[in-house]
């Protein structure tokens, strides 16, 4: 079969989906091993056999609800490959946000300290190392492969991360930073959306929260001064429905300077606050 007829088998079958186009292209350009534009160059080329058996493999899985990334082992984050399988939650656009705030808050620090907490593939310390050479990134995380799976990425992408394994503040014992970051679990246990999509197929203990769904979030705030240098930030992403909260939360701990930040797609996505440095 050729290419160009090959692309719209696979974009008909997957219509149903969000992105037919994108997941047919990822899907030829997985088996083929070429790029998007070599599709489009050559589309009068045409698949062997084995390619086609593997690409009719990969679209089974993909029908029955297998994200895109576990297919492909890999999803880009800020311009970074990264490595993904189902120990931990995969990256995300909208998450980039998050990255953004966090380097205009470390603006102007001479060779700062960052920790990032339940950082799954690493994607967000990762993404803060490859802009800030300078800067001393940690990074924690509580379940075996996600540990191994950040440790990958770090070597794979010859970037140095401290990663300690713990839950959340447990390893950082005496440690202080100029920021910390975290995009903990924030899902209600009752919201539908867990039975949709590509959550089904992340561990729920990176999606899922008590009080619905603040339950880290208030953790993280709560303690994160004690860990924060005079003038650091703490930085959260949660639920879209979840900003009025959580900024509460900050402003009854005492943090000043407290704002939102939308997402791509126009949500409340970020809060960061800063901590003013008096007894924590």
């Amino acid at each position: 079969m050729r290419i160009d007829a090959a692309r719209q088998a696979l974009r008909t079958q997957l219509a149903a989906g969000e992105s037919p186009a994108a997941d047919a292209d990822c899907l030829l350009c997985f088996v083929l091993g070429v790029n998007r534009t070599w599709l489009r160059t050559w589309p009068e080329r045409v698949l062997t056999d084995e390619q086609w058996q593997q690409l009719q493999a990969l679209l089974a899985r993909r029908l029955a609800g297998e994200p895109i990334a576990h297919l492909l082992g890999e999803r880009e984050f800020w311009s970074l490959p990264l490595r993904v399988n189902a120990s931990t939650l995969i990256p995300r656009p909208d998450t980039e946000v998050l990255v953004e705030e966090a380097l205009a808050c470390l603006h102007g620090r001479v060779s700062p300290r960052a920790v990032d907490l339940g950082t799954g593939t690493g994607a967000i310390a990762l993404a803060l190392k490859s802009e800030r050479s300078d800067l001393e990134m940690w990074a924690v995380e509580y379940a075996d492969g996600a540990c191994a799976l950040a440790t990958e990425n770090a070597t794979r992408l010859a970037l140095t991360l401290e990663l300690r394994q713990g839950s959340w503040f447990e390893p950082l014992h005496g440690e202080r930073f100029d920021i910390i970051v975290s995009n903990p679990p924030y899902i209600d246990a009752a919201d539908p959306h867990l039975q949709q999509g590509d959550v089904r197929f992340e561990p729920r203990s990176a999606l899922v929260a008590a009080e619905q769904g603040l339950a880290d979030l208030h953790h993280l705030i709560e303690l994160a001064p004690r860990h924060l240098v005079a003038g650091g930030w703490l930085l959260l992403e949660h639920g879209w429905q979840q900003a009025d909260a959580v900024q509460a939360l900050f402003a009854r701990r005492g943090y000043q300077q407290i704002r939102t930040r939308h997402d791509y797609g126009g949500q409340p996505r970020v809060t960061l606050a800063c901590w003013p440095g008096e007894q924590a």
